[in-house]
């Protein structure tokens, strides 16, 4: 099949799944409601050229442009920008089970995120919270690299253990943190954010990260054949003429920018870049060309429709987005797990 006819097929596959998450809930609208809410900033131009647009109803309209959409768009983002990531690190590290939290992101994010909770800086000062938690997530990183670039630099491995023992060191700042927090009602909010959460994402929370991801997945997508170079040997690789350093390093890199950014507004979703990516290549291959771009279209409608059972499956009540993922993606990464050991020769 010709790639524009994928690549067509699965953007339409992430916009039907977006019509319909954003039409489904208490209220019920039609997708056609989301698809006109969408269009809207294009009037004037439907308006010149003589098709006009047909007007939604104000209160389904506002209700989906106010509410749903911004949430629906932000899970898809956050989604493909995970299982990217995901797909990049474990060809990185040529292993299946990495993810994008191994390199410490998600837990600088998050110890910098209920820092600013407990001691009351994030009630104080709306914009500190995404902020801080993005400079956290970025620190991490960069401890990590650093680390890593001063004991062996170029090793693979190395990064892996230093991401694991920063991991264990933030895990355990933030659980001193929440179990001195002054006040009980900072213990929830850490607590809500540590679970990811996309209950209040607004507009604002859509155009932060919009930029960083959308540039970070092209420029992603750019590495496919060295990825896929990578993924063989390193010494292959190399021999191509590939410098696997810089290949790694700016892959790893990216990957952790779009992550941070993505759970800088969200929390810590969990799972998505460990199971999305890893279920799509046991279906297509370990092709990054196909792998990419797929595990991208995947990975968006795969947390737009956990958003959507998290919001559905026990109305009223609301569950966390994370909740829904990890509820999920455990019992995936269990089989997946069982699969590859009954598949190794005892």
């Amino acid at each position: 099949m010709p790639r524009v006819a994928v690549v067509a097929g699965l953007a339409g596959l992430v916009l039907l799944t977006v019509l319909v998450a954003a039409s489904l809930g208490p209220v019920a609208t039609s997708p056609g409601t989301v698809l006109l809410v969408l269009l809207e900033p294009a009037r004037p131009a439907f308006d010149a050229i003589g098709l006009g647009l047909p007007v939604a109803e104000p209160v389904h309209a506002s209700l989906v442009a106010t509410i749903r959409l911004p949430r629906v768009l932000l899970a898809a983002l956050t989604g493909a920008a995970l299982a990217c990531a995901g797909a990049v690190m474990q060809a990185v590290f040529r292993n299946p089970l990495a993810e994008p939290g191994i390199t410490g992101v998600s837990s600088g994010a998050a110890c910098a995120a209920v820092l600013l909770i407990v001691t009351g800086v994030a009630q104080a000062t709306p914009w500190a919270l995404p902020v801080g938690a993005f400079a956290g997530a970025l620190a991490a990183v960069a401890v990590v690299q650093g680390v890593a670039g001063i004991t062996r630099p170029g090793s693979a491995g190395t990064l892996l253990l230093v991401g694991i023992a920063l991991n264990a060191l933030l895990g355990a700042v933030i659980a001193a943190a929440i179990a001195n927090a002054p006040d009980a009602e900072d213990v929830q909010r850490a607590t809500f954010w540590l679970n990811g959460d996309l209950t209040a994402a607004t507009w604002a929370d859509v155009l932060l990260i919009v930029v960083p991801v959308l540039l970070g997945l092209a420029a992603l997508l750019c590495l496919t054949r060295e990825l896929n170079l990578m993924v063989l040997s390193e010494e292959a690789a190399a021999a191509t003429g590939v410098n696997t350093t810089m290949v790694r390093h700016v892959g790893l890199g990216i990957a952790a920018l779009i992550t941070a950014a993505c759970v800088s507004v969200t929390g810590v979703i969990s799972f998505v870049g460990l199971v999305v990516p890893h279920l799509v290549r046991l279906v297509i291959g370990p092709d990054h060309r196909r792998l990419l771009p797929v595990s991208i279209a995947v990975g968006a409608v795969f947390l737009a429709l956990a958003d959507l059972g998290a919001r559905l499956l026990f109305s009223p009540v609301v569950l966390q987005t994370g909740v829904v993922t990890a509820v999920i993606g455990a019992p995936v990464l269990l089989a997946l797990v069982m699969r590859r050991s009954a598949a190794v020769p005892r």
